[in-house]
């Protein structure tokens, strides 16, 4: 896959919206609606009490937080950080600027949202203009949880990933399910080149039951080069999928995950 690396961890998100942009990456648009949906749905549980607290895994600069908690599209932040205006500015306007073209677009039903991410620069930004309550820049991956993030994370109702499935495993998911007090569901868009399994199983052992959310798959992102497109054809077939009609005809696609306490009826996104 091409790296993207660069844009992932600067003082703000401009160079992130210039670099995928032209490759229509799209996943948190994806996410936006079933979220909010999914919100309501496990808030709704019997076993629900409490305001709600989302945790978004790799949540970069807060873009699942910008979009569940506002009036505001996908494609209006695209058009927003890759205007003239946003193009002028120093880091340090571009953050006044954002705190209140966040709060202008404040939505009345705004929940807690908590983020993790190993970028600091990224999840400084987002929490910076408001985007999170509470950011965490830290890998699980290779550390364990600190305290602070352990606490911040125990009311949390809804667990949300749209990017970097693939390079997480249950050393990330374990200390924040460790800590959450309540049920609480998992919510994952992961590419169809690798396997959601082994965080699947771990998942079962806190009673969460996992399931294929949706008939359908979601586009990520176009792909940057034939060699890319054939690597995802390839590890597609290789994972038992069929890529016809969608690697086959130029994007990465995703398949949505859901895992919720087994006690919890089976509702309909």
């Amino acid at each position: 896959m091409t790296p993207f690396h660069d844009t992932y961890n600067q003082p703000d998100p401009r160079a992130y919206f210039r670099a995928l942009g032209p490759w229509e990456y799209q996943t948190p648009h994806h996410g936006q609606g079933i979220f909010r949906r999914m919100l309501s749905m496990c808030s709704s549980s019997k076993d629900a009490s409490g305001p709600a607290t989302v945790l978004d895994i790799c949540c970069s600069y807060g873009f699942n937080a910008a979009l569940l908690n506002h009036h505001l599209t996908w494609n209006d932040l695209y058009a927003h950080y890759t205007s003239p205006h946003a193009t002028a500015l120093s880091n340090t306007e571009l953050i006044e600027w954002d705190r209140a073209f966040y709060a202008a677009h404040r939505r009345p039903d705004a929940v807690r949202v908590i983020g993790l991410d190993a970028a600091p620069h990224a999840v400084s930004y987002a929490r910076a203009v408001g985007l999170l309550d509470e950011a965490f820049a830290e890998n699980l991956e290779t550390a364990p949880a600190s305290p602070a993030l352990r606490q911040a994370a125990h009311h949390t109702r809804l667990i949300t990933v749209t990017g970097g499935a693939s390079f997480l495993s249950p050393r990330t998911f374990q200390p924040l399910l460790d800590s959450v007090h309540g049920p609480v569901w998992v919510a994952a868009f992961v590419l169809r080149t690798g396997s959601y399994q082994p965080i699947a199983d771990c998942l079962a052992t806190y009673g969460l039951t996992t399931e294929i959310a949706a008939e359908h798959t979601f586009p990520q992102r176009r792909f940057t080069s034939a060699q890319e497109q054939q690597y995802a054809v390839t590890a597609v077939i290789a994972a038992g999928e069929d890529p016809h009609g969608k690697e086959s005809d130029g994007y990465f696609h995703t398949t949505l995950y859901l895992s919720r306490p087994a006690t919890d009826p089976a509702q309909t996104l």
